[in-house]
């Protein structure tokens, strides 16, 4: 990673995902479900989804990254964990905002993998050193990229948390 940052608005944003699903359509995949990896991944799942006319969105909440730069070892699935027999024989779009490590993506992916017909995957961005290289990806960066909806800071913090100096 660089200490350059990439910075993406939401007009921008909104674009991005609307290419990223032209992208998909032009190569004929047509999701029966997308799964999105919460949080980032939401905002991409929802406007993929209603771009290719998707109704079926699922959720899986993923926790890996801690802060700028630092993550758990591993990412970990928290509960509650999607019911695999929901995907069974579908063709599966997982969305998320990034492929840094690519280890999010990886989890995800192999948990779906054995009950899905099909899986692909669509993020905005796309880093170089990715372990898992996306079927659909709108711009690759080595930059560390701020998003619209986490640039600031919580406008509440949760109990025995620690407010910024």
């Amino acid at each position: 990673m660089t200490d350059a940052r990439e910075i993406l608005d939401y007009q921008t944003f909104g674009r991005a995902v609307r290419e990223l699903a032209q992208t998909i359509a032009d190569d004929g995949y047509v999701p029966d479900l997308v799964l999105s990896i919460a949080r980032g991944g939401v905002f991409v799942a929802g406007g993929l989804a209603y771009a290719l006319d998707c109704k079926n969105i699922h959720l899986v909440n993923v926790e890996f990254y801690t802060g700028v730069g630092t993550t758990l070892d591993m990412p970990v699935m928290l509960a509650p964990v999607p019911a695999a027999i929901d995907f069974t024989d579908k063709k599966v779009l997982i969305a998320d905002d990034v492929a840094d490590t690519g280890k999010t993506l990886r989890l995800v992916h192999d948990f779906c993998l054995d009950h899905v017909a099909e899986v692909r995957s669509a993020v905005v961005y796309e880093k170089p050193h990715s372990l898992v290289k996306c079927e659909y990806v709108w711009k690759r960066t080595d930059d560390w990229i701020e998003f619209p909806w986490s640039a600031e800071g919580p406008v509440v913090r949760r109990a025995g948390q620690v407010l910024d100096a």
